[in-house]
């Protein structure tokens, strides 16, 4: 599962589309302080509706036997009672060598632009997440989750 915080214009919908075809299982909508659009009411509702259009596309060209689950979106708090690994650029371990949990499911926080909050990364860590690195380079939020997905699959035995 990928917690994917919410981005402004068309990188939100690369997200998912790309994660999609990566094989991501579910997509959470993450309301993150630095998010510059935030889902409220009937707008919320038209943008998930995207997403959840944007995964069904994607799931069809990879020919995918069953649809990625797109949540409703998710206060810091409630991502947080589910995340497991946080991508931040200032980790010190990476993602390809980070032991994985050996049951249950892998939770990745990928942060919107402008990256997560301290605040947030607190919150994250009290509940128990751990923060990961992908290497040196940091990533767009419209790419980031699809190549920890990658580096996940191949790790898991999944690809």
């Amino acid at each position: 599962m990928v917690i994917q915080g919410i981005a402004k214009g068309e990188r939100g919908e690369l997200a998912v589309q790309a994660m999609t075809e990566a094989g991501v299982d579910e997509i959470v909508p993450w309301a993150a302080a630095r998010s510059v659009v935030q889902w409220r009411g009937e707008r919320g509702d038209r943008a998930r509706d995207k997403w959840v259009a944007t995964a069904r596309e994607a799931a069809k060209q990879a020919r995918r036997p069953w649809l990625p689950l797109v949540a409703p979106a998710a206060s810091t708090r409630e991502a947080a009672a589910r995340a497991t690994l946080v991508l931040h650029e200032e980790a010190k371990d990476r993602l390809t060598t980070v032991d994985l949990p050996e049951t249950g499911e892998i939770a990745l926080v990928v942060g919107p632009e402008g990256g997560i909050a301290p605040e947030e990364l607190a919150v994250f860590e009290s509940a128990g997440a751990r923060t990961v690195r992908m290497g040196d380079p940091v990533l767009r939020t419209s790419t980031a989750g699809v190549a920890a997905l990658a580096v996940l699959s191949t790790r898991l035995g999944r690809w």
